[in-house]
């Protein structure tokens, strides 16, 4: 069976909400959700798990007298490609990024 992608999610914001992913191992892909660009990729034993302990660590702006105001965090999307086992997200998740640099370097 080919392993396919679900819908595009927006990733909870300051740990409220759910992560809606599947108890197994496959692949994820998260993206800013204003602009596309990636913003993580990765297989994984247990999906939910894995985007539950995405760390999005706040960067801090500089300002007068040492005092500092959070940048917040990006807007995020996120989906999942669950798969059978680990073996075979790691497989997918290698063809998928041969393809994506196949695809580019065919577009430049």
């Amino acid at each position: 069976m080919i392993p396919t992608w679900s819908a595009w999610k927006r990733y909870p914001r300051d740990g409220r909400g759910n992560i809606e992913a599947p108890v197994s191992p496959g692949v994820y892909e998260i993206r800013n959700a204003d602009d596309g660009s990636l913003f993580g990729f990765a297989a994984a034993d247990n999906l939910a798990v894995a985007l539950g302990q995405l760390q999005v660590q706040p960067t801090w702006l500089g300002g007068w007298f040492g005092r500092r105001s959070p940048v917040p965090m990006p807007d995020l999307e996120y989906r999942v490609c669950a798969t059978a086992t680990r073996a075979d997200a790691r497989l997918a998740a290698e063809h998928m990024i041969n393809r994506r640099e196949t695809w580019f370097s065919r577009a430049a």
